[in-house]
């Protein structure tokens, strides 16, 4: 049977679904089954995935699912639509992708990983890459994109607070993949190197 097949089978509420949920995975790039608010969509691009990959590779991307860690990722290989992050929001991602790393190696994968907001400023100070910290407008504002990617979520309601908690996903592997966590370490030794370069003229990209 054919994906037009398939898709031509769907009833009209499961029609309106796929197209909802197409649209919001290609919004935030990444869908995790550990987030409740994902949990419906990820069970029902997995119960048609035949039909997402389809439908995304005709117009140029490729759906990516990780089984083990219950995340969907869309990954452009054209390189288009890729959003690009300021160097703080890039530094501040590398050491949540390390934060998440370390506490994994404590838990399960049915647990949470959860972090301090002061965790977060101790690595950033320990990589001296200035003699402040980093101002909570700073922060806040990259905490909060992503938030909107599904890469992190917020447990208490004032998230510049030091002992303010932050969930961070599994999605956070399929943002940042290393085959070994020692590259993370090595960029964040490149972005020291650079620091005095200005933050406007420095950008990485992500899909």
């Amino acid at each position: 049977m054919t994906t037009t097949e398939k898709y031509s089978e769907l009833n009209e509420r499961q029609k309106g679904e796929f197209a909802r949920i197409s649209n919001r995975l290609l919004s935030v790039c990444f869908l995790t089954k550990k987030k409740e608010e994902n949990k419906k969509d990820y069970y029902f691009i997995d119960s048609h995935k035949e039909i997402f990959e389809n439908l995304f590779k005709t117009i140029g991307w490729e759906l990516e699912i990780d089984d083990s860690y219950g995340v969907m990722h869309l990954v452009n290989p054209y390189d288009y639509n890729r959003y690009q992050f300021k160097l703080f929001e890039s530094i501040l991602l590398l050491i949540l992708r390390i934060l998440f790393y370390e506490k994994l190696q404590e838990l399960t994968l049915a647990d949470n990983v959860v972090v301090r907001i002061d965790e977060i400023h101790e690595r950033f100070a320990a990589l001296k890459l200035r003699d402040k910290p980093i101002e909570k407008g700073i922060l806040k504002s990259a905490l909060r994109l992503f938030k909107r990617f599904n890469i992190i979520d917020f447990i208490d309601n004032d998230i510049s607070a030091s002992d303010s908690r932050i969930i961070i996903y599994p999605t956070i592997l399929l943002a940042i993949k290393v085959d070994d966590i020692r590259k993370v370490y090595d960029k964040l030794d490149t972005y020291k190197k650079g620091s005095e370069e200005s933050e406007e003229d420095n950008q990485d990209e992500t899909d």
